[in-house]
């Protein structure tokens, strides 16, 4: 009784979710579940800052500026990944790993881009500081990319449908977003003066004493 029940829920779940996958639905699955999976990583991100910082006070702005740029996102994905199923076709290892090579030396690095300087702008940089911001962090966000992507995008596009790779990226993408987030709003900053009262005594004991010129004078 019990098997029985489940498959038809299984089956009966299967026919409610299916219209979000097809025609134009499918652009806003894909662009909603963008944005709102990428705000949960930033979620996650602010939720451990505050256990380090127990007086820090969420930001929900920049929770909002990682929704919209998860939206903005969400769509690229999905015109890439038709035009990359068009060119390349097929699910042999050959091609799929064609695919991987692709995706990781031309999408990623733009997606990157797109990231730093979208939330850059949004967080009221300027367009140059936000290409700074990624420029400086780019070799350190694409080494943690090329662990992370090439397995995921190998599952990606040998074992699921065209229709389910945005979302799959998307669900993937909450623990990566977490480290974007930490990654884009990290303070890099140091003290590069000494304070005041540091200076004084480094100088002190620069100078030579005169203790011994006044004694024999």
């Amino acid at each position: 009784m019990l098997p029985r029940m489940g498959k038809q829920f299984l089956v009966r779940m299967q026919f409610n979710w299916r219209p979000l996958f097809q025609g134009r639905t499918l652009l806003l699955t894909n662009t909603l579940s963008g944005g709102v999976l990428l705000a949960l990583g930033d979620i996650v991100q602010q939720s451990r800052e505050n256990l380090k910082k127990p007086g820090r006070v969420r930001d929900w702005r920049r929770t909002g500026c990682m929704f919209t740029v998860g939206c903005s996102l969400a769509p690229v994905l999905q015109y890439w990944y038709i035009w990359l199923d068009g060119v390349f076709v097929g699910k042999s290892l050959k091609t799929v790993c064609k695919k991987v090579l692709v995706d990781q030396v031309v999408a990623s690095p733009f997606l990157g881009m797109w990231y730093f300087v979208g939330m850059g702008l949004m967080e009221g940089h300027t367009l140059s500081e936000g290409w700074n911001d990624f420029t400086s962090k780019f070799w350190e966000f694409y080494t943690a990319d090329c662990c992370v992507w090439p397995p995921a995008q190998m599952i990606n596009f040998y074992f699921l449908s065209p229709k389910f790779r945005v979302v799959y990226i998307n669900f993937i993408t909450v623990g990566w977003d977490v480290y974007l987030s930490y990654l884009k709003h990290r303070d890099d900053s140091q003290p590069t003066e000494l304070s005041d009262s540091s200076a004084v005594d480094v100088q002190q004991e620069a100078l030579p004493s005169t203790k011994p010129l006044e004694e024999e004078a």
